[in-house]
Order: structure tokens, then sequence, then C-alpha cells
């Protein structure tokens, strides 16, 4: 190893421990005091503005407080001054893969890899990038590597099986799954990872042994909800629906409690996003934006059939298939910040609206530069298959004029009781409570109903329900609005091979089938929440409720 970057890296500690204005940030940090570190911090930079050590720190109270592209600008500074300090740069890397910026993240990994190839920290965060921008056999490979030296980490071990999964070996990603628990039998998300593959069946064993870890009183609370999810699925397989509702509901309390949710503040941003994106509003921006028509976006709601969707368009030879990708997020999140620092709506609706041609055409063009590592092909489309999108048609329209939008739709309670059952890892804050999901559900339909009057024909919709009745018709209507011939292959869209990320990869794998059209009937009588919620749009889910009484 070059001992250059090991000296400068050593200097930079040396000198944080000497400096007990430093330590008085590094102990507030510590303890997560991060008002009174990021004071401390500020004062000691304005006098000493070409600290690393300090820029290093700052970069963590940024990054906590979840300043992604604070924290990216102060670490970058610090290299910049000194750039052999692997810690920051070591931090920069995690900051850039935290705030979707995989490829990035990876060109400093391989610089501090070159110099400590055997680095486990680093192998570890290059496997997790590397999943990120879909290079899974990559990331399978260093997983492999890592389980080679390190057979006894149970992380590591569900870590190797969610990449299993995603590639499609199934089997193996079981297997790892199940080496997971042997080494940690309390270990629930590793539970759940088995349960969330859907096609696995828990047997008497299994539902007994989750049973104990939940009878557990020293059981950690993150454990204990995957427990709940995952005894949930075992009980439902078995037809006790009484008792698998009672374990889903026992596990969207823990996390609801964890991650509160504003449903109405929620209705808010969608009564001023209609009252934003008026059809005069779009006539007076009509031709501006990005021309490209590369991206074809799915949107709708978590559990609604997307995924289906998309794995029967990435079927045609001239569409390519990516992930859910955070980049419109990334993007409204953005526009959120410029507008709070600009002292305008934090919604970003009412700032979007003062932007210029030349601004809309730059973030449509941001857009595909930032989403281009995610394109493995030359196929001349691809899709953004990421259903909460659906809030941000309006910015998609502006940005990207002759982008494909494609609004999956199933059964309100259908797709709400899959949603309320379902775990997700992050971002769904809606989904673990019924009434919470019911309006949400009810946000979306109102919201998509007034883009359909205000831009009619702009959206494409997908009826979950007609695409298992009538396959075939269904599929040729999506081609038809994509501007793409038909191909037989998008019928068998189970035989392929591509990676898939969601909840639904091992029912995609399978030929279409009706299994899950009904299934929620079994949980009708704990709905009512969620149908007091839904309202009106109960009845008309299909086509929406008028924009006016949202």
């Amino acid at each position: 190893m070059n001992p250059a970057p090991q000296a400068a890296n050593a200097r930079h500690a040396r000198a944080a421990t000497r400096d007990p204005r430093l330590r008085e940030a590094a102990d507030a940090l510590a303890a997560n005091r991060l008002a009174e570190a990021e004071q401390r911090l500020r004062a000691h930079l304005h006098a000493a503005p070409a600290d690393v050590n300090a820029m290093r720190m700052l970069a963590e109270v940024a990054a906590r407080l979840g300043r992604l592209d604070v924290a990216e600008d102060l670490l970058a500074r610090a290299l910049e001054l000194a750039p052999g300090f692997r810690a920051a740069r070591q931090n920069r890397a995690v900051v850039l893969q935290r705030n979707n910026k995989p490829a990035q993240a990876l060109a400093e990994l391989e610089r501090l890899l070159a110099d400590d190839p055997h680095n486990a920290g680093l192998r570890n965060l290059k496997a997790i990038v590397c999943s990120q921008l879909g290079e899974y056999d990559t990331a399978i490979a260093v997983y492999a590597g890592l389980l080679d030296e390190y057979p006894e980490r149970a992380t590591l071990w569900l870590s190797y099986g969610h990449a299993l999964r995603i590639a499609g070996r199934s089997d193996e990603s079981v297997a790892a799954y199940r080496r997971c628990i042997a080494l940690e039998r309390g270990f629930g998300e590793a539970w759940w990872s088995l349960a969330n593959l859907k096609t696995l069946r828990f047997d008497a064993t299994d539902i007994d042994a989750m049973r104990a870890e939940l009878a557990r009183g020293d059981l950690d609370e993150e454990h204990r909800l995957h427990f709940e999810f995952a005894l949930g699925k075992a009980l439902e397989d078995r037809a006790d629906y009484a008792g698998s509702f009672r374990h889903y509901a026992a596990g969207n309390r823990l996390r609801r409690h964890a991650v509160p949710y504003d449903a109405a503040a929620a209705t808010g941003r969608t009564r001023r996003a209609i009252a934003t994106f008026t059809r005069e509003f779009f006539a007076a921006r009509a031709g501006w934006g990005c021309p490209a028509a590369d991206p074809i976006f799915v949107v709708g709601l978590p559990r609604s059939g997307s995924t289906l969707v998309e794995q029967i368009l990435s079927s045609h030879s001239a569409v390519e298939g990516t992930m859910e990708l955070h980049e419109v997020i990334a993007m409204a999140r953005s526009l959120r910040r410029e507008a709070a620092a600009a002292g305008a709506d934090t919604d970003y609706h009412a700032y979007l609206a003062a932007r210029d041609a030349a601004t809309l055409r730059a973030l449509g063009e941001q857009y595909l530069a930032h989403t281009r590592v995610q394109r493995k092909s030359a196929a001349p489309f691809f899709i953004d298959k990421m259903p909460s999108n659906f809030e941000h048609v309006g910015l998609i329209h502006l940005m990207l004029p002759n982008a494909r939008i494609v609004d999956v739709r199933r059964h309100p309670l259908a797709c709400g009781f899959s949603v309320f059952k379902q775990h997700f890892a992050r971002g769904q804050h809606f989904s673990y409570d019924l009434a919470d999901i019911g309006h949400h559900y009810r946000d979306y339909v109102r919201l998509m109903a007034h883009f359909d009057a205000v831009l009619p024909g702009r959206v494409h919709r997908v009826i979950y329900e007609r695409m298992v009745e009538d396959t075939e018709a269904e599929v040729r209507r999506l081609l038809a609005y994509c501007g793409l011939p038909f191909e037989a292959g998008c019928l068998r869209f189970f035989d392929s091979d591509r990676p898939v990320h969601t909840a639904s990869s091992e029912q995609v794998r399978r030929p279409i089938n009706r299994d899950g059209i009904d299934h929620w009937r079994h949980y009708d009588a704990w709905l009512a929440p969620m149908r007091e919620a839904l309202d009106e749009v109960l009845e008309s889910w299909q086509t929406g409720a008028p924009a006016a009484t949202a």
C-alpha cells in the first residue's frame, strides 16, 4: 500500500484529537446533539476555514440531518485540500451512495481499494453500490469473497441473499437466508426475506421458531416487526386469516410508530398540485422541456401490478428495464430545497411554475444524464418504474414532454391490503395504517384524474384486473401507446432473466394468473378504516373522481 495516504490520514486524525474545540464538537456529535455540533463546527471553520477534520465532522452532521448535497460539497472541499484524507473519501463514497449517485461512489471506492484491496468495509460498500448500478454478478462475487473470509457474519449472508434474489437465483437466495438464520435465529429480517419471496411456504417448525422469538421479552423492536410480518405471511398461507391479520396489524403498528405519517398534509400537497397544474398552465408551456422520448415512466401505487407491466415492456426488443430509479424524487427534493431557500412553497409546485423554458429543458437533460448509468444496452427506450412518481407527473411532463407515462391501477382494497401486509424497507410511510392507505389511494386517483382532464391522453392507464383477464389485448394497447410494434415475446415476460428488485420478483417469473385478484376478500371484515377513507373513490377508482372534489 502507498504509505502517503495513510500518513496524511494519521496527521489529520492526530490534529483532530489535539484540538479541544473539535473534541467538544465530536462529543456533541457522538451524543447526537446535532444542533450543538453544527454550531461549534461552523464557528470553528469560520476561524479555521481550511480545517479538513472539521469539514468531515460537519459533513457527518449534514448527512444525519438528510442534507446529503451539503455533505457531498463539504467532503469534496476537504479532499481538494487533503487528497490523501482516506476517511473523508470513504465518507464521501457513503454519502454519494445514499444520495443516489452510485457511479461516483464506485469511483471513490475503487480509488480507496487500489491502496487497500482487502478492506472488508470498502468491499461490502462496493457490493452495495454495484447492486445500485445493476451490476449483480459483480456484487454477488464480492459478497461471496467476503463470506469466504467471514463465514459467520449473518448480515453478510442476508445481503448475499438479497443480491441472489434480485438476480433470479431463488434457491441460492433461500439457502443464504437460511444460513443467516442458522447463525442468528432472532434475525427477523432474514425470516421476513424468506416470506417476501412470496413463493416460499413456511413449515410448522418455522412457525414454532418464529413464535418462540416473538415470545422473547428482550427481542429488539426492529427484529420483532419483521417477525410479525413474516408470521402474518406464514399464517395467511395456512388460511388462518384472523391470526394472520393480527400479526400484520402488530407489525404495522410497530413500523408506524417509527415512521409517522400525516395524511392531511399529503392531501394538501395534492390540492396544491391540482391548483398549479391547470390546462392553461400546460398550454402556456407547450414545446418546453427536453424533447427526448427515451423514458417510459411506470407509476401508480406499490403492489398494483407495476412490476408486471415493467416486465412485459422490458421483454420488448426496443425497451430496457432498469430498476426503481430515484432520480425524479431526488430532483423534486432538490427543487423543494431551492424553493425553501427562496422563501417559496416547499411543495415546489409554485416554485417550478416560475421556471423558464431553458431551466425545464436543463432538468430533462439532467434526468437523462443521471440515469444513463443504469442503461446497459442500446435499446432506444428504458423504463423508470418508481410508483410514487405519480406525485411528480407535472414535473415529468414539463421536463420530458415526449416521455411516456403509464399508470398501473388495481382495485383499491386489493391493492391497499397488499400494501398493508408488505413491509417496505423505506419510502412508503403511508403504508402502515389502513386509513392512511385509503387516503393515499384517494389522493392518487384524484390527482391522476386531474391530469386526465388537463392533459387528455397524456397518461396511459393499465387496469391490472383487465391485464389478467385479457393479457394480449391489454399488451397490444400498451405497446401502441408507447409507439412500439407488437412482439410476441411480451406475452412470455416470465421467460426474462433480467434482475427484478421488487417484492414481486418471484411472481413475475411465472405466467400471469388470477391468484391474487380476490384474495383480499378473506380480510374484508377488517378493512373498514380503508373503505371509509377511500370514500367515493371506492366506486370510481378506474376512472377517478372529479378534480374539483379533491
